[in-house]
């Protein structure tokens, strides 16, 4: 298995379970690593056979701006979700990090994964 990867996306967002973080925007830091054969279009050299990156940042970047979520879980699970059915993506890893969110830790968050990690294409 391939992965293509997007490190330290930082977006503002509308995140949190208090009333205080209901209006403000807080920085999260996103993380995303995406099965793929990259055999295809590395043959090619034609990005329409890849699973392009900036597709997949813009998404994310689109699914934090439309909501407020509650908890990063709920976000990364979004996250993965909207990306695997929308770019048919077999395995997905979705880190979702608030840094700061906790006094004496530079980030905590949730990093989950979907899909099945041993895919193989038939070729």
């Amino acid at each position: 298995m391939d992965i293509v990867y997007v490190r330290d996306l930082r977006l503002d967002a509308h995140i949190g379970i208090y009333e205080w973080e209901k209006r403000i925007l807080q920085k999260i830091r996103i993380d995303l690593e995406m099965a793929w054969d990259n055999r295809i279009p590395a043959a090619s050299d034609n990005i329409k056979d890849t699973l392009n990156y900036k597709t997949a940042a813009k998404r994310v970047m689109q699914l934090v701006e439309s909501a407020h979520y509650e908890l990063v879980e709920r976000l990364a699970e979004t996250i993965a979700e909207t990306l695997m059915q929308e770019l048919h993506m077999p395995w997905i890893q979705v880190t979702v990090g608030k840094p700061g969110a906790v006094r004496g830790s530079s980030e905590v968050g949730v990093k989950i994964e979907r899909g099945n990690r041993q895919w193989q294409t038939s070729t």
